[in-house]
């Protein structure tokens, strides 16, 4: 089983980028007789699962191919097998092999797909094949812009898992969400820039460039909104902001600092009780000229869950009723047994179920869990990155 595991990872990391299927493909047919081999790729809106190429997209709940992304697990069903094509945490689909003889072959297949999430990760940036194709329609430019900016959608580390949306996923405009860890802390932030199309895009780009420049240089938290606030305001003078709320995790202690700039909403969800923690909302990115921030701190237990909660999602609205704080209480409370991805699939689902629509406003939503300490004795990670 080894060999043909090892020839299948030789093969994804030389096959031209647009060829990684069917040059698999050819491998498994023969190695393993597997004569139906298919890459189906989660869509932005994690509503559907699509094929690479021509075939019909799978929506059903419970289907084997959904049963296996969501569970991130092989699964064998009536002759198939499906394989989560995921690396780091970051869920890119499911890959769907047929005929497979029994669960016993699962193993090494998984290791293949495996390897080839590692490889469609690497070459993504330089084939539009792979993004073209898990689009159910076309993205206007302003969520073209969006979805280029953000560093994936889910993440998985010895210390914390998170996952993060954007709805509307082929339209949003001025939402967003960033993130980065280095092993100690990670940092995250939700960005709620004002405006609509391209002009709400290119205001939410400024601010996570921004970001991004003052945390690489190793600047404290409040002075990376400090930093932020400026660029902006240089360049729009007042007329033009954005509301962000910036988190940075220790990952050894537990200790949150937190910068409130106008929201959005910080939720604890801890042995399933929903608290809003009581964040000091100071004034918005770019609104006004020289703007300190000061940080706040919130202890976490280990097993904690967190939502970073844009306004889009409390002020969402259906049949002229406002989806609120108690209907978004009860479906936190739900989420507690899903991964951080299910978490915010599942609300955003229930959200578009509730307008029975495509959202008209941005909402954004991200989740954490904070896993606790891993530490060997040396006081370093000993379990390997996912």
């Amino acid at each position: 089983m080894k060999e043909p595991v090892n020839r299948a990872r030789a093969i994804v990391t030389t096959a031209p980028g647009n060829l990684l299927v069917p040059s698999l493909a050819a491998l498994l047919e023969q190695e393993y007789g597997i004569t139906d081999t298919e890459l189906l790729q989660v869509d932005y809106r994690l509503s559907a699962l699509i094929p690479l190429t021509d075939g019909e997209e799978v929506t059903t709940p419970g289907h084997p191919a959904w049963r296996c992304f969501d569970h991130q697990s092989p699964v064998y069903a009536e002759g198939t097998g499906y394989l989560p094509v995921s690396m780091r945490g970051e869920q890119r689909g499911v890959l769907r092999v047929a005929p497979v003889s029994d669960e016993r072959q699962l193993a090494g297949l998984a290791e293949i797909a495996t390897a080839l999430a590692h490889e469609l990760a690497t070459i993504d940036a330089s084939t539009d094949v792979y993004r073209t194709a898990r689009r159910s329609r076309r993205l206007t430019l302003a969520a073209e812009i969006q979805w280029e900016l953000l560093p994936g959608r889910s993440r998985l580390r010895p210390s914390f898992s998170l996952a993060g949306q954007l709805e509307p996923a082929y339209a949003v405009r001025g939402d967003s969400f960033d993130w980065s860890d280095d092993g100690e802390r990670v940092w995250l932030a939700t960005i709620n820039g004002m405006g609509e199309g391209v002009v709400a895009s290119m205001l939410t780009t400024l601010a996570t460039g921004a970001l991004r420049n003052a945390r690489r240089a190793g600047i404290p938290l409040a002075d990376q909104a400090a930093l932020t606030d400026q660029a902006i305001y240089d360049l729009h003078r007042g007329e033009q902001y954005l509301s962000t709320l910036l988190l940075e995790l220790n990952l050894r202690t537990g200790l949150l600092s937190a910068v409130d700039a106008g929201s959005p909403r910080l939720v604890l969800l801890r042995d399933g009780e929903v608290s809003v923690q009581p964040l000091e909302e100071q004034f918005p990115l770019g609104m006004f000229e020289g703007t300190n921030y000061r940080e706040q701190y919130v202890q976490l237990q280990r097993g904690d869950r967190l939502f970073m909660i844009s306004d889009g999602v409390l002020d969402a609205t259906g049949g002229n009723v406002r989806y609120g704080e108690t209907a978004l209480d009860r479906m936190l409370r739900r989420t507690t047994p899903m991964t951080p991805l299910g978490a915010v699939r599942s609300l955003l689902g229930d959200l578009r179920a509730f307008v029975a629509s495509d959202l008209t406003d941005d909402a954004v939503v991200v989740c954490l869990d904070w896993l606790g300490p891993q530490t060997g004795g040396d006081g370093v990670s000993t379990r390997p990155d996912c």
